[in-house]
């Protein structure tokens, strides 16, 4: 009899005990709002700011209301307008070029190599059309960042990072997200740390600090923002920048705190769990496994491999095969958006020229949720089931 996988692709695990009663803490008080605090209390935004700024190694950091807000007003603090172009990548989920889009500016889209990073050929010769990179690590696969840096100082391009999926990642021991002049964090329930909605921006540019806390809705008191800028970088910025309001609250602050602290250890348990996997998968024939490089930190909360050259209806069989075995997939290849799973020519708002080389990768791509409900043996299963699957269609091919 086939064995069949039980679990929940979508399952998270609890809020620690601290960080629930840090939570309740801050209701039992009233005082939700940032810049509601009693005298000499410090805001749990404040301390998250803090914090998460020491934990980077950054000099500002800023809490948003979301990851897809912290990328929409680095864009706006680094100075992009109407109209203006702006780089990122092909191989990406809709919150990306959606912050492009909220700023009225227009995506120019880099290629994806077989790696799932952005293409660095294709960025080099597209640098020249945009002042700005709105990177996306996508799914945590880092390209090499020395390179791709060397390529966007030398055509004066900016980077603002999206490291939704590359909390606690790192290129050559560097932290994701503290290379380009903005690194944007996801604290949404699928991400690293979970507080429902949220988003971390990080930056050692002062004049883009400022910028941002005023774009985030802080009135005149920036002051009260102890992980900002000094008061003189608003000197100018206070009058000229619009407020566009998008704080995080103190509840989901002290969600988060607890989290961060123990990011390094739920991360070493990502990996474990996406070793596990990768193990499983490999010497399956048809199915090729995703390479990390050595010089890449990972976190392992989900995997992707490919189904290189299948067609459509075969990758479907696979899906749909796994699907009754308990394993859900999700393919970057399909004609039709489905779930999160949209692509480059799926977004309709841009006018977006044919990327065959891109295309033949994403058509192949197929990703899973690793959650850390999943016990070894879980993943190990998971594994088998994939590989049954895959070689069962491979064989008729």
């Amino acid at each position: 009899m086939s064995e069949i996988f039980k679990g929940s692709f979508t399952q998270q695990e609890p809020i620690p005990d601290e960080a629930i009663e840090a939570a309740v803490a801050v209701m039992r008080s009233g005082r939700l709002h940032r810049y509601n605090t009693a005298p000499g209390e410090l805001a749990e935004t404040v301390l998250l700011e803090q914090e998460f700024a020491a934990q980077m190694g950054a000099k500002y950091c800023l809490a948003v209301a979301s990851g897809g807000y912290a990328l929409a007003t680095a864009l706006r603090a680094v100075g992009v307008k109407p109209g203006d172009r702006v780089l990122t990548n092909a191989f990406t989920l809709a919150p990306v070029p959606g912050a492009i889009a909220a700023v009225s500016a227009v995506p120019v889209f880099v290629g994806v190599t077989e790696a799932l990073v952005i293409d660095l050929e294709d960025l080099a010769a597209k640098a020249d059309q945009a002042d700005v990179l709105l990177l996306s690590h996508m799914r945590g696969h880092l390209a090499d960042m020395e390179a791709l840096m060397a390529i966007c100082d030398a055509a004066g391009v900016t980077v603002i990072e999206d490291c939704a999926h590359t909390m606690g990642a790192a290129w050559k021991s560097v932290a994701s997200g503290t290379q380009g002049r903005v690194g944007c964090y996801s604290c949404q329930t699928y991400k690293h740390v979970n507080s429902g909605e949220g988003g971390l921006l990080i930056t050692d540019d002062a004049e883009v600090a400022a910028r941002a806390v005023i774009l985030s809705g802080s009135y005149m008191m920036y002051e009260r923002h102890l992980a900002g800028p000094p008061k003189e970088a608003f000197e100018t910025i206070r009058y000229e920048t619009p407020n566009i309001s998008g704080r995080m609250d103190n509840l989901r602050a002290a969600i988060l705190r607890p989290q961060l602290r123990d990011l390094a250890r739920q991360c070493a348990r990502w990996n474990e769990r996406y070793a596990e996997i990768e193990k499983g998968l490999r010497d399956t024939p048809g199915l090729t496994v995703i390479d990390r490089p050595a010089e890449e930190t990972i976190v392992g909360s989900s995997i992707q491999f490919l189904l290189q050259g299948w067609d459509g209806e075969a990758v479907q069989q696979v899906l749909s095969r796994c699907l009754a075995r308990g394993v859900e997939l999700k393919w970057f290849g399909s004609a039709e958006p489905v779930g999160f799973t949209s692509r480059y020519d799926s977004w309709r708002y841009v006018d977006a020229p044919p990327m065959p080389h891109s295309d033949a990768v994403l058509a192949g791509i197929v990703d899973m949720r690793v959650p850390l409900t999943f016990t070894l043996a879980d993943c190990a299963l998971i594994a088998r089931i994939i590989k049954a699957e895959v070689g069962a269609v491979y064989e008729k091919m």
